[in-house]
This record gives C-alpha cells, sequence and structure tokens, in this order.
C-alpha cells in the first residue's frame, strides 16, 4: 500500500510539472500556430477551440466523442465510426482534430452527419471547457494520444475513455517511459485499450497500461467504395489505359527526388509516374520541383486526358487514394523510402495492387511485416532497389497479378477489429437510446 501511495504522489507530483511546463510554453504554442499558418493558412481558423471555447458547435443528442489527430487516424476511424451510428442511434458522433487536413478529411467522409472541431491543447482550463460543453457519454482516443490532463477531467467527470486502434513504437515507448509515474497513471484511468499488435500490447503493458486487448488493426476494415472504384477507371482513362502507370503514394518531403532520379531512367516507354504527396500544403512545392527538372507533366486538378508526352501526374487531391490505387499498374507507399515511419500500405492491398514498400515501416510495423510475409508486398532498401523491383514488375505481369491476389487475401483475412472494438465497448460505452 506504500508503494502504490508514493506512486500515485509521484504521479501527482509530475501533473503539476507537466501542466506548469504547458503554461510555460504558452507563448510557443500560439507562434507555432502563426508559424504553421504561413504554409497552411487553415490553422488560424478555429484558433479559439484550441483552448476550449466552442461558441458555433451545440450537440442536439447526447455525444459520443471520437479523436483523430489527422488524415489517417480519421480515415482509419471511418468504420468506426458508422458502426456507432448504427449502435447508438439516439447520439451524436463528434469527432476532434488537432490538423486542419484530419479536419478536412472528416467532413469529406462524413459530411453533416458528425460534427467536427479542434481537440482543445492539454491545458486544465481548456479540457474541462471542452468537457462541459459537450458533455460526452463516452471518449474513444485513436493510436498513440496519450494527454494526461485530458485523461485526468474525463476520470473526474466519470466519462468512460478508450484507447482504441492503439499501437506504440519502440521509439515512443521510450518517450513515455521517461515520465513514467506520469505514463502510467494515465494509462491506469482507460476504461480499455484496444492495441493492435501483441507488440503493441506488450509495450503499453510494460508502461503501466492495464485492461489491454490485441483486437487488430481498424485501417483493414476500411474498404474501397463503388464510387472510388469507379473514379480510378476513370483517371485510368484520363491517364491513358495503354501505359504503364506507377503510383508514389503518400510521398513526404525529399523523396520526390529520389523517386523521381530511380524511376526516370529504368527504360520502360510511355511510363507515367502519378506522385500524390502526402500533405496538401506540398502539392505547389512538388510543382515546383517538377518544373525546375524540365518535366512534363499535369496535375489530377486539371481537367482533360492526360498528354502522352506528359511524365508525371500531380495529384493534388484530397480523398481520392483508393481511386489513384485503382488506376494504376504498381504502388509505392511512400514516407518508407527515407525514415518518416512509412503510410499505410493496407489500402493498395485491398485494392489488389502490388505494393513496394522502403526500409522505414516503423509505423506499419506488423501490418508491413505480414504483408510481405504473404507476398502482397515486397520491401526495398534504397531507391535503386526500387527502380529494379519497379521495372522486374512491370515486365512481369502474372507477378503483378499473383501480388494483387495475394494483397486481397492478406487485407481479408485481417479485418474485424471494428467488430472486437464495439464488443469492448459492450461493457463501458453509453446505454442505446432510441432515434
Amino acid at each position: 500500500m506504500k508503494g502504490k501511495s508514493s506512486q500515485q504522489d509521484g504521479a501527482g507530483a509530475r501533473g503539476w510539472l507537466y501542466s506548469a511546463v504547458l503554461f510555460l510554453l504558452l507563448p510557443y504554442v500560439a507562434f507555432h500556430l502563426v508559424w504553421r499558418a504561413r504554409r497552411q493558412p487553415e490553422y488560424l481558423r478555429f484558433w479559439g477551440e484550441r483552448f476550449g471555447r466552442y461558441h458555433q458547435i451545440r450537440p442536439l443528442r447526447p455525444v459520443i466523442w471520437l479523436h483523430a489527430v489527422s488524415v489517417g487516424e480519421t480515415r482509419a476511424a471511418a468504420p468506426l465510426v458508422k458502426a456507432l451510428q448504427i449502435r447508438y442511434p439516439g447520439h451524436q458522433i463528434l469527432l476532434t482534430h488537432m490538423t486542419p487536413t484530419g479536419r478536412e478529411t472528416g467532413e469529406q467522409l462524413f459530411g453533416s452527419d458528425v460534427l467536427r472541431c479542434y481537440l482543445p491543447y492539454d491545458y486544465p482550463f481548456a479540457v474541462r471547457r471542452f468537457l462541459d460543453h459537450f458533455e460526452p457519454e463516452l471518449g474513444l482516443l485513436l493510436e498513440t494520444e496519450i494527454w494526461p490532463n485530458l485523461i485526468q477531467a474525463c476520470r473526474s467527470a466519470n466519462i468512460p475513455l478508450c484507447l482504441v486502434n492503439a499501437r506504440l513504437s519502440e521509439k515512443s515507448a521510450r518517450r513515455y517511459a521517461r515520465f513514467g509515474s506520469l505514463t502510467a497513471a494515465s494509462l491506469r484511468q482507460m476504461g480499455a485499450i484496444a492495441a493492435q499488435t501483441e507488440e503493441d500490447a506488450q509495450r503499453l503493458e510494460a508502461l503501466g497500461a492495464t485492461n489491454v486487448s490485441v483486437v487488430g488493426n481498424l485501417k483493414f476494415d476500411i474498404t474501397p467504395s463503388a464510387e472510388l472504384l469507379e473514379l480510378g477507371q476513370s483517371l485510368l482513362q484520363r491517364f491513358g489505359p495503354e501505359r504503364e502507370i506507377f503510383l508514389a503514394a503518400s510521398t513526404r518531403e525529399g523523396e520526390e527526388e529520389k523517386i523521381l532520379d530511380a524511376v526516370q531512367g529504368i527504360g520502360i516507354p510511355d511510363l507515367l509516374i502519378v506522385i500524390v504527396p502526402r500533405h496538401p500544403q506540398r502539392f505547389d512545392a512538388v510543382a515546383q520541383l517538377l518544373e525546375q527538372r524540365g518535366i512534363r507533366y499535369q496535375r489530377r486538378s486539371q481537367e482533360g486526358p492526360v498528354g502522352k508526352d506528359t511524365a508525371v501526374v500531380l495529384g493534388d487531391s484530397m480523398g481520392e487514394m483508393f481511386a489513384y490505387y485503382a488506376a494504376c499498374d504498381v504502388a509505392f507507399i511512400g514516407g518508407s523510402l527515407l525514415p518518416y515511419g512509412g503510410q499505410n500500405l493496407i489500402e493498395g492491398c485491398a485494392v489488389g495492387k502490388p505494393v513496394i514498400i522502403g526500409p522505414h515501416t516503423y509505423n506499419f510495423t506488423e501490418a508491413a511485416k505480414q504483408a510481405v510475409e504473404a507476398g502482397a508486398a515486397v520491401r526495398v532498401a534504397s531507391e535503386v532497389e526500387l527502380a529494379r523491383e519497379l521495372r522486374d514488375l512491370l515486365h512481369s505481369p502474372e507477378r503483378c497479378r499473383c501480388m494483387g491476389q495475394a494483397g486481397l487475401e492478406f487485407s481479408r483475412q485481417h479485418q474485424g477489429a471494428t467488430e472486437k472494438v464495439m464488443t469492448l465497448l459492450k461493457r463501458i460505452g453509453p446505454p442505446v437510446l432510441p432515434q
């Protein structure tokens, strides 16, 4: 008992220190928003929401709240949002974000079916305002979102809080371990933790988490809509169905140069490279890169067919990734050639396309490993290997077909995380209300 009391005292002291540091950083927080707004002016919109002011948003029904930081988490939330709407028709879904692109993605996916706002920064006064305004009956934090003051405020207000689709890399685990007692106290206040993999669960438990279950990855439950697959066929006609099409999906800063250097010299006539940057604020920067290199390109946003002398299509659109996959022959998953941790490879597999990944996939460690083992993806160590694998795949239609089929089967075998999360929520979720 004495040891437990000592741990609680340590967590309390660290909690006070954590909040004190946050207040000292308040000027930096404001500066950070202004700095980000230089490239993405949307960061200056809804400023008050960052500090718990929500005058323009009024829920008309009891609220179930999901927090999805940015684009990837928001897309992962889609099957869960749909399942919650079916089980709790009398509740309103509130989706919170931290980035403008996440908020925009939420609007594209759900329209007026959900409420949207920014989650406030983790200041005690701000999170109290947020909870007092929306009074959620259940809170779900997606992936790796451990905010001590928010979690403590939910506990004080008797709001059940869960960490779902939880993942924790070794690097993140080491960082959280530096604040051991505070992290452990926060994790133990969760009503349930639904981890993606056994490794994630073990790292969370090592940090002090309890009530941890392994349910799989929600991103396997995201399926391409008929509308996006149809759009993919339309894009294919625009790109030129007779051309070989290589998709560089969700590329990050510095990767486009390496991909262009490697791929343009592989000797495949009429190869069309489709580059879709991960972040929309980089669309113009990639266009400038292409202009500087004298590469003839067209934007996705331009109407009309792609010219035969066009070497690159710049995918300057949001919410169409499934369509891009449907239109390509081979896809490379960005964020993995340089040490960014990789982006979602599951979508390419779900459309049945051969997938190439780089050496850096720590954000999708288990999924990447399983995809390679299933024959749905191939890993390369460098842009030189990327060019070699791309050339080999484009010269081998049968190999492409086999990898695509393996991707479809790989995706199907790992579905079901949404249903398992909903089973967990039966224990701690709110009562079902009539519509």
